[in-house]
């Protein structure tokens, strides 16, 4: 007797069905998985034989069954198939009555006792089980929320354990479907104890960090230790737009398909915060491992990726990030297949200015040679740098601002002149495809959306001469001085804008002399 069960597997983000046909006959006792099944898949016939007999159901020991995973040339991996698999042997014995069924997508991992775990990527499989069609998905508890969120009008039914499975769909038990309020959950997650008012001083680095904000800019800060640069690095994200619920949903799927999305959440509703240590490997970054999983850059998609200490990582490290940086994608390769991971991610770095921290200092002296600095700054590549619109100079903080009671101004508030900003490049760029704020123009963008008046030439060509800029500046300045006037709120770039713009760009300058 032959039975067809209906689950899903990964392909990065995204899943695609699977179809788990069950042959069952009287013959020589065999229990084999074709259908390019990895261990932890070969595994499952521990897991389900002893779940099935300890839920009180029998399993033939004599029967000869043969489990295929259809399609069959596509590698499969992971213990979601525990479940589909046990129900396909249960129907094949009669104790469930369909052999079929093509309403439902089951998935879960079995424990010996029957009860269920839970598995990665249920989102993403709850979102291709709705475009497939499916009247719902049946799944473990743990996993219901997820799914939820990107099952629209699908049922998703939460079961404990494989007798629960089995009842229902004997129809021997009812199941209400698991609901969730998407929106109450996306106040709840946007919830945070940091804010920008907790930073003291440094004005101008809130402002220039507003500007990034605004128009998706990545930024390097360059000052002395304990300046301030992780701490408003770590606040970077409260003055970013919302995510929209598209944005979440398709980040969610990232983390749960790495398996870092916890049951109670459900939902990625803030941006991502990614900080990862400077001994991390290139694999890491960016993602890989023999079945490929997202790294720290796809981690951080729709939101920052923070390196401090940036000069400190592998040089090999750094460089990997520019193609993602100029991409917002990862493509991975293996031998028989290729993976490609979204990586829209804002880049914040931090570094100090020399190996001991002090150059430039007012309150202390830098003990480095000039060589020591130019080696130093050289571990930044020229055209990774050329990817990073504002640098930014963070000075050392005194002790008068550092005592003082007053608070600068709350993330809401910034947060809503940098919304304000995006929603202005949004109306501006909808015609134009994979640009979606300021940072994202090409030439032709910024000629169009860019043009400057006589005066802002003759200052730009001014500041290129006496500054010593390099030539990769210029178009790094017209785009920050497009994203300083859209926070104004109007569609001219002033001369002032254009002074702002030079003045975020600091290793631009011979700093080092």
């Amino acid at each position: 007797m032959i039975s067809k069960v209906f689950t899903a597997a990964l392909m990065g983000i995204d899943a695609y069905p699977i179809e788990v046909e069950t042959h069952i006959e009287g013959n020589v006792p065999f229990f084999g998985i074709v259908g390019l099944p990895d261990n932890a898949v070969r595994e499952s016939r521990e897991r389900v034989v002893s779940a099935i007999k300890n839920s009180g159901y029998r399993f033939v020991h004599q029967n000869h069954i043969t489990i295929n995973l259809a399609p069959a040339d596509i590698k499969k991996e992971g213990s979601s198939y525990d479940l589909p698999i046990a129900v396909g042997i249960l129907s094949g014995q009669g104790d469930i009555e369909a052999d079929s069924f093509d309403e439902y997508l089951i998935l879960g991992e079995l424990a010996l006792d029957g009860s269920l775990r839970p598995v990665h990527g249920s989102l993403s499989i709850a979102v291709k089980a709705r475009q497939l069609g499916y009247k719902g998905i049946i799944l473990p508890e743990e996993n219901a929320r997820e799914a939820a969120m990107g099952g629209g009008d699908l049922n998703i039914f939460a079961m404990s354990n494989l007798l629960d499975v089995i009842n229902f769909l004997n129809g021997n038990a009812e199941f209400e479907p698991f609901k969730i309020d998407i929106k109450e959950i996306f106040i709840h997650e946007q919830e945070t104890n940091l804010d920008f008012s907790d930073v003291k001083g440094q004005e101008n680095v809130k402002r220039s960090m507003e500007v990034a904000a605004a128009g998706g800019h990545n930024i390097i800060m360059i000052g002395p230790p304990g300046s301030g640069k992780t701490m408003l690095a770590k606040r970077f994200s409260t003055i970013l737009p919302f995510l929209s619920l598209d944005e979440a949903i398709e980040t969610t799927k990232i983390h749960s398909v790495a398996g870092l999305l916890r049951s109670d959440h459900g939902l990625v509703a803030v941006r991502p915060f990614r900080s990862p240590h400077h001994t991390i490997s290139d694999a890491a970054l960016v993602g890989g491992g023999k079945y490929p999983k997202p790294g720290e850059v796809s981690l951080a998609h729709h939101g920052v990726l923070f390196l401090d200490e940036f000069p400190e990582f592998k040089k090999n490290v750094l460089e990997v990030l520019r193609q993602p940086m100029e991409d917002s994608q990862v493509t991975i390769s293996r031998a028989a297949f290729s993976l490609t991971y979204p990586a829209n991610f804002m880049l914040v770095a931090a570094m100090n200015p020399c190996p001991c921290g002090y150059f430039g200092d007012t309150n202390r002296a830098c003990s480095c040679a000039a060589p020591e600095i130019q080696r130093y700054r050289s571990r930044i590549s020229g055209p990774l740098l050329d990817r990073i619109d504002i640098h930014i100079e963070v000075p050392a903080i005194n002790f008068k601002e550092l005592s003082s009671d007053r608070k600068g101004e709350p993330s809401q508030v910034i947060r809503e002149r940098s919304q304000k900003a995006r929603e202005f490049q949004i109306e501006r760029f909808k015609n134009i495809k994979n640009v979606y704020c300021n940072a994202d123009m090409q030439s032709a963008q910024i000629r169009k959306y860019c043009k400057l008046d006589e005066s802002c030439m003759e200052l730009l060509k001014t500041a290129t001469e006496r500054l010593g800029l390099s030539a990769r500046a210029y178009d790094r300045i017209l785009k920050v001085s497009r994203t300083i006037a859209d926070l104004a709120g109007i569609d001219e770039i002033k001369s002032e804008y254009i002074s702002e713009a030079i003045q975020y760009r600091s290793l631009d300058r011979d700093l080092w002399a």
